[in-house]
C-alpha cells in the first residue's frame, strides 16, 4: 500500500508499470511530433525509470531532479499523468506562451530546479539534500542523470561533496543509453566503468536494467537501506521500443514526422492505463528579510569592504536563521571565516569547487534557504555557466567576490577579478553591488539580503578610508555625490577602491590647479538612476571620466549605456604582478591618471 496523505491505493503491479512507460513513450513522441523539435529519443531511454519512481516509489517529502533537462517532454508527460495538469496541454510543448519548455526551467510551478546545461543537477541535489538535513527534514533527493553528462567534471564536484557531507538522503539514477548527441558516450554500456568511478567517490553503486520494472523497484528499495549516497546505474537504449530508433545513432534531438510517429505508435501498441502519483506541486519557499544591526566605524579608519562584508555577515547570521554560507575555501581571504566560527552548522565548504559551490546555492535556495556564496572574483568566472542557470530557477542567491581588480598587488593576473562584473550584469534581473568602503559594505550587503534573487557584492582585498558616516543609506540604484558645484569641469565616476582615487583626484586638481570637478561613487551598477546621472553629467558639460579597476567592459559599459561618449579609464592590458599603487599607475586607474584625463 502507499499513500500520498489524500488516500491509499494499491502498489502498482510490473504490468502496470510496463503499460505506463509505454504511455509515457507516446506522450514524448506525439508532442515532440507536434511541436516539430525535441528529444525524443532521450525521453524513450528513461521510460521504466520515469513511471516506476513517479508511480511507485515517489513518497510525499521527496524531490525531483531531472538533470538531462533535454528529456523534457517525458517529464511533462508524467506530471500530465500526475494530474498536475490536462493531458491536452502536452500538445503545447515548446510553443511560446506554454508553460512547457523545451528544457525544465522554474516557470513550470512543478520545476524546483532549471535544467538543460548537463551537468548540473547532481550539485543542485547536493544542496536540497544538505537542506533537508538542516531544516530535519524527511524524505531524499533523486537526481536523474544522462550518461553523456557525466563526462562533466561538476558531477564528480557533486558526487565528492556528497560522500563528503555523508547524504545518505540522496539517489542518483543514470541513464545509460550509450548515444550522445554526435556518437557513443565516453564509456558506451561499460557500466561497471561508471560504478567504479562513482565507488571511488564514496557513493554505494548498483547495476540494472533500465527497462526492467522489478530491477528497478528493487534497486529502489536497496537504496532505502544504504548510509552512503546511492546510484542505481541503468543500462537502457536511445529509443527505446520503436526499432527504427531504438540504439540508433543521428536521432538526438530530432522528432518524428507524422508518418514516422503513426509506424511508431503501432509499434509500441496501446497504453491505456491510469496510475495515481503522489507527486504534488512544490510550494515556492521564499525566506523573509529580517533587518539587522550594521557595525559602527570612525572616519579616516582603514577597513576593507571584505572584512566589512564579514562582520556584517555575522550580524545577518544571528537574526535570520535562514541564512546558509557556502565559499570555496578562501574563506580567510572573503572573511566568511567569522560566519563558519559563529555558525559552523550553517557554513559550508565547498573547496576548491567553484562550480558545485554554486549548484549547491542553487540547491539551498530551491528549499527556501537563503545561501550566501562568497569566493575570488576571478574564480567566479569557473561557475559562470552555473551562476547563469541559477536565474532561470528563480534563485534566490546573494554573491560576494572579493580580491577584485589589479589593486590585489603582488599575486599576479591569474588572482586578479578584471571580468566578473559582465557575469551579473547580463543576468536580467540581477544586482550589482561595489562598495567603496566599510560603511557602504555594510549597508549593500544589507539590500542583497533584502533583496529575493540574485545579487552580486564586489568586495576590494586593500583596506580604504571610511570616507561615510555611520546611518548614511546607499538606496539601490543611487550614488554618491562628492563635491559639487556650478563650475564643476569634469564628472568622475568610478566604484569601490577608484572612488578613493578620483577623490585624491578632486583634491590635487582643486588645490594645485584650481580646477574643480564632480565625483560620483557609483556603488550600484545595477539597477542604475540613468536619468539622475545624466542631470549630473549635464552640469559638468558632459565631461565624462569613468575609472575602474576592471577590464573596459563593467562599469564604463554601465555608464556608456546611460550617458553615451564617455572617456573610460580601465585596464586595457593583461597585467602583471606588483604593488598596487604601481599597479593602478602603470595601468592608468589611479588619481595621476584622472587629472590627465580631465586636463
Amino acid at each position: 500500500m502507499i499513500s500520498n496523505g489524500k488516500y491509499i491505493v494499491n502498489r502498482p503491479t510490473t504490468k502496470q508499470l510496463e503499460l505506463m512507460a509505454n504511455k509515457l513513450r507516446i506522450h514524448s513522441l506525439e508532442s515532440t511530433t507536434e511541436a516539430g523539435s525535441g528529444h525524443a529519443t532521450s525521453c524513450l531511454s528513461c521510460a521504466e525509470i520515469m513511471s516506476s519512481f513517479f508511480f511507485s516509489v515517489l513518497g510525499k517529502n521527496d524531490e525531483f531532479i531531472l538533470s538531462k533537462g533535454h528529456a523534457a517532454p517525458i517529464f511533462w508527460a508524467v506530471l500530465a499523468e500526475a494530474g498536475c495538469f490536462a493531458r491536452k496541454e502536452l500538445k503545447n510543448l515548446r510553443k511560446i506562451g506554454s508553460f512547457l519548455e523545451g528544457h525544465p526551467t522554474a516557470r513550470m510551478p512543478w520545476v524546483r530546479v532549471a535544467t538543460g546545461s548537463l551537468g548540473q543537477g547532481l550539485s543542485a541535489g547536493v544542496g536540497m539534500a544538505l537542506a533537508k538535513k538542516l531544516k530535519g527534514g524527511e524524505g531524499r533527493v533523486y537526481v536523474l542523470l544522462g550518461d553523456g553528462e557525466c563526462a562533466e567534471g561538476s558531477v564528480w564536484e557533486a558526487a565528492n561533496a556528497a560522500a563528503h557531507h555523508c547524504l545518505n538522503n540522496i539517489l542518483a539514477i543514470v541513464d545509460v543509453n550509450r548515444l550522445g548527441q554526435s556518437g557513443q558516450t565516453m564509456h558506451g554500456h561499460d557500466l561497471e566503468t561508471y560504478k567504479k568511478k562513482f565507488e571511488a567517490f564514496g557513493w554505494q553503486a548498483i547495476i540494472v536494467d533500465g527497462h526492467n520494472v522489478q530491477e528497478i523497484l528493487s534497486a529502489f528499495e536497496k537504496a532505502k537501506e544504504s548510509k552512503f549516497p546511492f546510484v542505481i546505474i541503468a543500462k537502457t537504449f536511445k529509443g527505446k521500443g520503436v526499432s527504427s530508433l531504438q540504439d540508433k545513432d543521428g536521432w538526438h534531438g530530432k522528432a518524428l514526422k507524422k508518418e514516422e510517429l503513426e509506424k511508431a505508435l503501432q509499434e509500441i501498441g496501446p497504453a491505456d492505463i491510469e496510475l495515481p502519483s503522489m507527486f504534488e506541486c512544490p510550494e515556492r519557499l521564499s525566506p523573509k528579510f529580517i533587518d539587522f544591526k550594521l557595525n559602527n566605524y570612525k572616519l579616516g579608519d582603514l577597513v576593507s569592504t571584505r572584512e566589512a562584508y564579514g562582520r556584517a555577515l555575522v550580524n545577518l547570521g544571528k537574526i535570520n536563521k535562514d541564512v546558509v554560507v557556502i565559499d570555496g575555501d578562501v574563506k580567510n581571504s572573503t572573511m566568511t571565516e567569522y560566519f563558519f566560527e559563529q555558525f559552523p552548522g550553517r557554513a559550508f565548504q565547498s573547496y576548491i569547487a567553484e562550480q558545485n559551490m554554486v549548484g549547491m546555492a542553487v540547491g539551498f535556495s530551491a528549499m527556501g534557504l537563503s545561501p550566501f556564496v562568497a569566493t575570488f572574483s576571478a574564480f567566479l568566472s569557473r561557475a559562470h555557466d552555473f551562476i547563469r542557470m541559477a536565474q532561470y530557477s528563480f534563485s534566490n542567491i546573494k554573491f560576494a567576490g572579493s580580491h577584485s581588480g589589479v589593486s590585489i598587488g603582488q599575486d599576479g593576473p591569474s588572482q586578479m577579478g578584471l571580468e566578473d562584473i559582465p557575469i551579473f550584469l547580463n543576468i536580467p534581473e540581477a544586482r550589482v553591488f561595489y562598495p567603496s568602503d566599510a560603511v557602504s559594505s555594510e549597508y549593500l550587503l544589507k539590500e542583497t539580503a533584502r533583496f529575493n534573487g540574485i545579487s552580486y557584492l564586489r568586495t576590494t582585498r586593500e583596506k580604504t578610508k571610511v570616507i561615510y558616516k555611520n546611518g548614511e543609506k546607499f538606496p539601490v540604484g543611487g550614488f554618491k555625490v562628492w563635491k559639487s558645484g556650478k563650475k564643476d569641469k569634469a564628472l568622475v565616476i568610478s566604484a569601490g577602491i577608484t572612488v578613493h582615487e578620483a577623490l585624491k583626484a578632486q583634491n590635487t586638481l582643486l588645490k594645485e590647479k584650481n580646477i574643480p570637478i564632480r565625483v560620483v561613487d557609483l556603488y550600484s551598477l545595477k539597477p542604475l538612476d540613468s536619468k539622475a546621472l545624466s542631470k549630473e553629467a549635464e552640469e559638468c558639460d558632459n565631461n565624462v571620466v569613468v575609472v575602474e579597476d576592471h577590464y573596459c567592459s563593467g562599469l564604463g559599459f554601465v555608464v556608456s549605456m546611460a550617458l553615451g561618449k564617455i572617456k573610460t579609464l580601465c585596464v586595457r592590458d593583461v597585467p602583471r604582478s606588483g604593488k598596487p599603487e604601481e599597479l593602478m599607475r602603470k595601468y592608468g586607474i589611479d588619481f595621476s591618471a584622472i587629472i590627465k584625463a580631465i586636463i
